[in-house]
């Protein structure tokens, strides 16, 4: 059984994208714990309109907050405290992705950041990256916290327009395999996502 906790170099990366290409490719369940803000279309609505196989189940948030902001800052508002220690992964005996908010130093509430849910859920982490100026520093600060907290990563994955001579000095940098990349794409479907996911199959 294969399980994953997808994140991020930071927001506005292509995580959902991400996790939704990796859970047609393991034809896996997909749950994203914490969701703040979007409430009208989750991440869990955006995943399940681009997935296209009948054996994924989409497992309900535990958290869904109003404010598209910071976890700890959106629950907050609503007058609570995000339980680390209560998030557990749903019960499946399926393949599972499971996707942060955010990146890794996003405080899901005054001492808890998502980099400690991934330790305490145990997962393997992929990694996005987007290509932009400072993404580099990015990619590498993240690479470089989850081989500290000896976070076992499963890969990389590139999204959007191309850099090569950047990809390749993040991956010789790092050490972390690289993952197929996901292109810029003019709209994004279950066609273009089925296409992805038949690349990423060999190396899950």
């Amino acid at each position: 059984m294969k399980r994953y906790f997808v994140t991020g170099i930071g927001t506005d990366v292509g995580k959902t994208v991400a996790a939704a290409i990796l859970t047609e490719a393991l034809q896996a369940d997909y749950w994203k714990p914490v969701q703040a803000g979007g409430l009208d279309f989750t991440d869990t609505d955006m995943v399940k309109s681009l997935v296209s196989n009948e054996k994924s189940v989409f497992h309900p948030e535990a958290y869904r907050l109003k404010i598209a902001a910071s976890p700890h800052k959106a629950a907050a508002a609503e007058g609570i405290e995000i339980d680390v220690h209560g998030l557990k992964l749903p019960e499946t005996r399926n393949n599972l992705i499971v996707e942060g908010a955010g990146g890794l130093m996003v405080p899901l509430n005054k001492r808890y950041l998502v980099l400690d849910l991934v330790q305490q859920l145990g997962l393997e982490v992929i990694l996005v990256s987007r290509n932009y100026l400072g993404s580099i520093n990015h990619t590498l600060l993240t690479a470089e916290v989850l081989r500290y907290r000896k976070v076992p990563v499963a890969g990389i994955i590139f999204n959007g327009e191309e850099n090569q001579t950047s990809e390749d000095f993040i991956v010789k940098y790092t050490g972390l395999r690289r993952l197929p990349s996901i292109r810029q794409e003019a709209d994004f479907c279950q066609e273009a996502v089925a296409q992805y996911a038949k690349d990423f199959v060999p190396h899950l």
